[in-house]
């Protein structure tokens, strides 16, 4: 949806307003004609004035007679020009003093500078109807604009003072106040007006997007050079074939103060490949999108020097998976995609699309705190140099130094400005390096993979990183306890666990197979789902079964422990790494599955799943009363006996007869009394 905003398909009407306002020259400005692009053209008659941009033409020669206009121009390039900047600032404006003509009425428009209007995009001008666009509305308001209702729905009362959503509506609208186009809904009116224009040969119905060109040239040293050669006598000539690829120089060291290939002779000076004249070389180089944007092809063949992409991109291609943050959707992503399609249509590879699949991963946020300086800048301050203050409900509602900052003493009150994005102009980073020294990178990979879905915003807490660290010290502490077994018998469990049809388990040794291999299922599902949050909890619930199994009573109920951790190991290692990898060596698995990095994926022993007893819920007369076991398979009858029969239901029947039993299959069983 990202990209297809930003590639912003629109259809709509594109026509002119008629003019006759001429140029220095004492020709008409734009053969007098000023277009505009619109996708209400339903709308038309409710147009009370037209903004342009600072920099179209006819707001340039409104400027050379009217200084104030001229000064309000200069103010405006002062400003980005980007939709993201515009769209924060004030709409402001400056009438111009001229006037176009309305193309169905003939009504003379007031024409204004508007600083919210873009040349890039369409044709630099827009109408104004502040009936039914808010941003118009706000624009008419501020400079006392006239506002003509077009458009009616549900005979609301239109206020003129205050916008209401339903002054957009061009769903459910119908037109008013629009002479021959009145009475008609939205979508109609739009038809009939994009015909009578194109009669009139001042528009016709167009499809127009927000894509531009592409820019790729870049005033810096680093990014691939251009293959230009510029000579005074030949123009601008390409780097012949057998002299590419054009390199960079090594040894150049930025200054700061501009490009420094310019002052590279080496590099500058060059003959012209095509009359030997000295010449010189672009210094210009390439956006490094230009670079990434295919790359990912070269990995699948790196070693073919003869193509740009061989053989080796139609077996590896497309990409199995995609993982950046959202602001790479409306650029990486969009450039890649973009780049693929063009090698498609040259016959470079065959894909359409580069990725198969896409995540995307949330943003790390942590505590901001902050002060006003005696300039009036803001300093930032790092979360363990501050304590909160609390209110009685434990909420934060301020802060203070617990440390001396510079010239502040510890106890200096300070802002809290909530949570946000980890930062370092904010101070609200957290340094890896100094997580790792405290409790290892285990710990801190354990952490982020298990606080939030990948896809999710992750708030830093140091409580929580603890809790991380314990879980690992009790995986550690397991490992232990099971190295403490005879050694003997810790072999033959070890070798136990590759051959596993040899072993007998008992009662209490299934029941725990049974709760190894449910969470290793769930734990390959999430794996494959890239929910490694609930990998780690599904790892958790696993530790909790292996350290509440006490049946340590026969030769396969060590088996079963050896296989439950030694899965364990394996669900962890991709999080935890060095301890799991540590473990793996200290209690023998690597001698019979072979190093942990090598080792088979565990898979699911559909056998052990298969369970003796199911637990059904006990109902009396409807409501809850507990639990009763019955063999899996059981009949109709037989659960329905072991029900009458459970002490719950002989206590609450107290000599009762039971009229009835409903048997609700794998569920429940309800006895009525």
């Amino acid at each position: 949806l990202m990209q297809e905003n930003w590639i912003g398909r629109s259809e709509g009407v594109r026509f002119a307003f008629t003019h006759d306002i001429q140029g220095a020259d004492g020709k008409l400005i734009g053969d007098g004609r000023m277009y505009v692009f619109t996708t209400r053209a339903d709308t038309i008659k409710g147009v009370t004035f037209c903004a342009v941009a600072p920099e179209h033409p006819l707001a340039q020669h409104a400027a050379r007679s009217n200084p104030k206009l001229a000064a309000f121009i200069e103010d405006c390039k002062k400003g980005g020009t980007t939709e993201a900047e515009l769209a924060l600032r004030e709409k402001e404006g400056m009438p111009t003093g001229l006037f176009v003509t309305h193309p169905l009425t003939q009504e003379q428009v007031p024409l204004w500078v508007g600083n919210y209007v873009l040349m890039s995009y369409g044709d630099g001008a827009v109408m104004g109807v502040p009936a039914h666009d808010e941003r118009d509305f706000a624009f008419a308001l501020k400079y006392q604009l006239p506002i003509r209702q077009v458009i009616d729905v549900d005979s609301q009362s239109y206020d003129y003072h205050h916008w209401q959503e339903w002054y957009a509506d061009k769903v459910n609208g119908v037109t008013i106040n629009s002479g021959s186009f009145s009475g008609l809904r939205c979508r109609e009116a739009v038809d009939a007006i994009a015909h009578k224009l194109q009669t009139l040969s001042l528009g016709e119905k167009k499809t127009t997007w927000r894509l531009r060109d592409w820019g790729i040239s870049r005033q810096r040293y680093w990014g691939t050079p251009i293959p230009i050669i510029h000579c005074d006598a030949c123009g601008s000539v390409p780097v012949p074939e057998k002299d590419l690829p054009v390199v960079l120089p090594q040894d150049l060291v930025p200054d700061g103060s501009g490009n420094p290939l310019n002052k590279c002779e080496a590099f500058l000076k060059v003959n012209c490949p095509c009359c030997g004249k000295p010449a010189r070389r672009e210094t210009d180089t390439m956006d490094t999108f230009v670079d990434s944007s295919w790359y990912f092809m070269r990995y699948c063949d790196p070693r073919n020097n003869d193509q740009m992409v061989a053989e080796g991109a139609k077996y590896w291609m497309p990409m199995d998976q995609y993982i950046g943050g959202i602001e790479h959707a409306i650029l990486h992503l969009l450039y890649a995609r973009f780049w693929t399609k063009v090698m498609r249509d040259l016959g470079l590879v065959k894909v359409d699309e580069p990725f198969t699949k896409l995540l995307t991963q949330g943003m790390v946020l942590n505590h901001i705190y902050s002060r006003r300086t005696e300039k009036g800048g803001k300093e930032y301050f790092w979360p363990h140099d501050v304590e909160h203050v609390l209110d009685e409900g434990g909420k934060i509602i301020g802060a203070k130094l617990k440390n001396a900052v510079g010239d502040l003493p510890a106890g200096t009150a300070i802002d809290y400005e909530g949570v946000g994005t980890m930062s370092k102009s904010k101070n609200n980073g957290v340094d890896p390096q100094e997580l790792i020294e405290k409790y290892g990178a285990d710990t801190a990979r354990l952490y982020t993979m298990f606080t939030a879905p990948p896809e999710a915003t992750l708030e830093w807490n140091d409580a929580a990183v603890e809790g991380s660290y314990r879980f690992l010290r009790r995986v550690w502490n397991f490992g232990v306890k099971l190295s403490a077994i005879d050694s003997v018998a810790a072999d033959a469990s070890v070798a136990g666990v590759k051959s596993l049809k040899d072993v007998e388990f008992g009662k209490e040794a299934k029941a725990l197979r049974l709760e190894i291999h449910s969470v290793l299922k769930q734990v390959d599902y999430d794996y494959q789902r890239m929910q490694y949050n609930t990998v780690v909890s599904g790892a958790m619930k696993l530790l909790n079964a292996l350290e509440d199994f006490k049946a340590m009573d026969s030769a396969g109920a060590v088996v079963a422990l050896y296989e439950g951790f030694g899965i364990l190991l394996r669900c962890l290692y991709p999080a935890t790494p060095h301890i799991t990898h540590q473990l793996w060596s200290e209690l023998g698995f690597a001698g019979v599955l072979g190093d942990l990095l090598d080792a088979p994926w565990p898979q699911a022993d559909e056998a052990a799943l298969q369970q003796d007893e199911i637990e059904l819920v006990l109902q009396i007369n409807g409501k809850h009363r507990g639990a009763v076991l019955v063999p899996a398979g059981a009949s109709k009858e037989a659960i329905e006996a072991a029900a009458v029969a459970s002490e719950v239901v002989q206590k609450q029947a107290n000599g009762a007869a039971v009229k009835r039993v409903i048997v609700v299959p794998g569920r429940l069983v309800n006895v009525v009394l």
